[in-house]
């Protein structure tokens, strides 16, 4: 009896606040077409709503908002309705009887609409969730991991908790959606080791997720973007759903995926190419400024001139009504254009200007490196960015952003330091990673030669501050204990401090710590050696060693990273017939799916090493090839345009010199003689005075040629003729001028037809080689430079290569001992031929 009496006010409690009738108010809710009707119901029903009902109300009104596009959407009006209120109190003393999904969810509404994180119903209902978090289910705890993010919760304990529990539960999850959501979540407080598995799970579940699930490839890319990880296998199997749906990619997708591209320095020829035909048939659908800003920042880097000068004109139009943040948007989109528009750059730089109090520290980097690279001069502008770089400075105390605030004053004009900001900056260096040091070292140089041109004097604080950064960057390198913590530091470092102070420290480094270079990072080391051109064999034998090893798990897109230093260094590793062999053949499959720029270089990366892979070449050498690669051209900036071209000029001249067999015809004269006539045969003061003692050796300036143009566009300093006994020759009628080069066609006993030579005379090419010829290290030749003596030895030449290291030795300091050494190499030694 007891026992009922107990029960009997908790079953009228219970029975009071959820009536029996609650499924037609719930079918009421999902018969409703707008706001008002749901906030109509919840008004006659507020006194009895069940949670079920609350939870069904929150959803259908975030079902109306993203029905909505965002010119229409009335999120405020929504949230301040008096009946919303009403909903979120319910919510708060309901959520206890709230299902996981339902809680999760009115969490997650109730972000969407803009409640803040210090929101008493927002804390409860995080609170309510980590209490029950052991038990949610996968697609549950994939959505409140997502809500922690949205409150910039990455590195809380309850985000350590998920990452706990994915950890545990990894082997048994099976829904790649939720996975991707919590892979995207926890990213930033995770192992490596754990990375990996994630990685893999991935990999492993792809297949299961239908192909339309574009969000969910997003997100996957999104991770491997956190976690700084250029993992091709996934990445392109993430582009191929991107691709297969994208005629259904809005704006806001295409752009977020070419962020992530970008970042991740993941390039897809196809995938650009189908996204500027979308984008360039979204211009006429938008006159909002933000859609328009998107899709200028989108569009512009790879758009073509008209469409270029339509998104100009409709930014121009619009930038009256553009935000702070969109104006910063489209000044970085301008630099990217390498745009010259004064009347835009002037446009946005004054609503730059009007909002520069409100922009972060990295922020006012960005407006000064753009700026300055569009040449923009404003005074009043510049003035005003050092106050505000300097009040920033003053009250930080966070390494990183004294960095970038230092380094921002240092681009201005004036670059200028005084004493308290070099206290300041010699105050954090202990706390400093190599590329804050890097960065510094950059600035103080930067304002040492300021100070040394305009003031006259380097103030010894400035050098006492540098030989800090030396002592602190060799201490980090020495003391440094993993590879792939060290290489997160030194991959992006460049500039004179880190060469000429750093580089063989970090060498040093690379090789105490090599044999941890493996499948994943080889590709990277590998790159890091072609860009600081030092030469280091025991390096490279063991990133040969890796590639022969483990090349089953290298992806083809890192051969041309891996191949680049043997080439650029031209070095050949043990067993390099092997090792190239096994990159080749590992590429072989991919020659139809790699970017025609990738094959380009790496066809000219292979030619300069004489490796010329019959297939790729003729993969290359292909028209539909070529059409390909021109329409690539014009989604790229200038710059990279002409690189490409010319290493396509170079690998079509090594082809046809070199492997005549393959019959690939020579066509670029039209490119070269465009390229050669541009202030083609001028002469620096070296150089004439270098003629003269040439001419002087020889017997007259008509036994001399300066800046010679060779069949085939090669320009050779200084040329000369010698007969069969050793005497030199007049030049007369064998002379080739620019304007009436031969056209040439190479036969395989590689005489040059044209070149009319008396019987037993040889031509004489002599080269001056600067230090860009050579390793950083040690003076062996480098690949582009020995690849150039080869060939004009094939089109006739004996070449005498003059090193810059002997030419300005001490023992070739006076005139005459530079005329001798001259008689020397010209006609052999003991020769006194005058």
């Amino acid at each position: 009896m007891l026992c009922l009496r107990a029960i009997r006010p908790f079953s009228w409690r219970v029975f009071h606040f959820r009536p029996f009738s609650f499924e037609p108010l719930i079918s009421q809710m999902n018969n409703c077409t707008d706001e008002e009707q749901i906030f109509g119901l919840i008004e006659k029903n507020k006194s009895l709503l069940s949670e079920k009902q609350v939870g069904c109300a929150l959803s259908m009104l975030w079902q109306f908002q993203k029905q909505k596009t965002s010119s229409v959407k009335n999120v405020d009006c929504v949230r301040n309705h008096p009946q919303f209120l009403t909903l979120c109190n319910l919510a708060t003393t309901k959520m206890g009887f709230m299902s996981d999904s339902t809680l999760v969810n009115v969490l997650y509404i109730i972000q969407q609409f803009g409640i803040e994180a210090h929101d008493s119903l927002v804390e409860a209902l995080v609170t309510e969730a980590w209490r029950r978090l052991e038990r949610f289910d996968i697609s549950v705890l994939s959505k409140f991991s997502s809500c922690l993010a949205d409150q910039h919760l990455h590195y809380s304990p309850l985000m350590g908790k998920i990452a706990d529990i994915v950890n545990r539960n990894l082997e048994n999850i099976q829904d790649l959606r939720s996975l991707s959501v919590l892979m995207v979540s926890i990213s930033s407080l995770i192992s490596q080791r754990f990375q990996e598995k994630l990685v893999n799970k991935a990999e492993l579940l792809f297949d299961t997720m239908d192909s339309s699930q574009v969000n969910t490839a997003r997100r996957i890319v999104q991770f491997l973007r956190n976690i700084r990880y250029r993992y091709y296998p996934l990445l392109e199997r993430c582009n191929k759903v991107f691709l297969s749906n994208m005629n259904h990619l809005d704006l806001d997708s295409i752009s977020k995926i070419l962020s992530l591209y970008y970042s991740l320095q993941f390039h897809s020829f196809e995938f650009i190419l189908m996204t500027k035909k979308r984008l360039t048939e979204m211009i006429p659908l938008f006159d909002h400024p933000a859609s328009c800003v998107k899709l200028f920042v989108a569009l512009g880097p790879m758009a073509g001139p008209e469409e270029k000068k339509q998104l100009k004109s409709t930014i121009l139009l619009m930038s009256e009504e553009l935000t702070g943040q969109q104006a910063l948007a489209v000044m970085g989109a301008m630099e990217e254009m390498e745009s010259r528009n004064s009347r835009l750059i002037k446009k946005i730089t004054s609503i730059l200007h009007k909002h520069l109090d409100n922009y972060k520290p990295v922020e006012l980097l960005r407006i000064t490196q753009a700026l300055t690279f569009l040449h923009f001069q404003s005074k009043e502008l510049f003035v005003r960015l050092r106050e505000l770089l300097l009040s920033y400075l003053k009250v930080s105390v966070i390494p990183s952003e004294i960095s970038i605030l230092v380094y921002a004053l240092s681009m201005l004009p004036s670059a200028h330091l005084d004493e308290v900001r070099m206290s300041q900056i010699e105050a954090v260096l202990p706390q400093c990673d190599l590329h804050d040091l890097n960065i510094f070292a950059a600035s103080v140089l930067r304002c040492i030669q300021y100070d040394h041109m305009y003031l006259d004097n380097i103030p010894g604080k400035q050098l006492k501050v540098l030989q800090k950064l030396d002592h602190y960057g060799h201490q980090r390198l020495q003391e440094c204990k993993s590879l792939n913590l060290l290489w997160e530091e030194v991959k992006s470092l460049k500039g004179d401090w880190f060469a000429d102070s750093l580089l063989e420290e970090t060498v040093v480094t690379l090789q105490r710590l090599m044999d941890e270079i493996n499948y994943i990072n080889v590709a990277g080391i590998a790159s890091f050696i072609s860009r600081t051109n030092y030469l280091s064999t025991s390096l490279l034998d063991k990133i040969a060693s890796v590639v022969l090893q483990q090349i089953e798990k290298i992806h083809p897109f890192a051969i041309l990273a891996i191949i680049l230093p043997f080439s650029t260094l031209n070095y050949d590793p043990p067993q390099w017939d092997e090792f190239f062999g096994t990159c080749i053949q590992h590429l072989n499959s991919y020659l139809s799916v790699l970017d025609p720029l990738v094959l380009v270089f790496l066809g000219y990366s292979l030619a300069t090493l004489q490796y010329f892979p019959e297939d790729l070449l003729k993969t290359i050498f292909n028209i539909k090839f070529l059409a390909r690669l021109d329409s690539q051209l014009e989604l790229i900036c200038s710059s990279l345009n002409m690189t490409v071209q010319f290493r396509l000029m170079e690998l079509n001249r090594a082809v046809c010199l070199e492997c005549p067999e393959y019959q690939i015809p020579w066509f670029h004269d039209r490119f070269c003689q465009q390229h050669y006539n541009k202030d083609f045969g001028s002469m620096n003061g070296g150089q004439q005075q270098i003629y003269k003692m040439l001419a002087e050796v020889l017997g007259g300036i008509n036994f001399v040629k300066a800046s010679v143009l060779t069949p085939y566009y090669y320009t050779i300093d200084f040329e000369c003729i010698l007969d069969k006994r050793r005497n030199p020759l007049p030049y007369g009628s064998h002379n080739t001028t620019l304007e009436k080069l031969p056209k040439i066609h190479l036969e395989s006993n590689t005489q040059i037809a044209g070149s009319r030579l008396p019987p037993g005379a040889e031509k004489i090419a002599l080269e001056f080689l600067d230090s860009r010829a050579f390793c950083r290290n040690i003076p062996h030749l480098k690949g582009k430079s020995a690849m150039k003596k080869r060939h004009l030895e094939i089109l006739g030449y004996h070449v005498i290569q003059i090193p810059h290291f002997e030419w300005n030795s001490m023992a070739l300091s006076t005139r005459d001992a530079r005329m001798d050494y001259l008689r020397e190499r010209i006609f052999g030694e003991g020769c006194h031929w005058k």
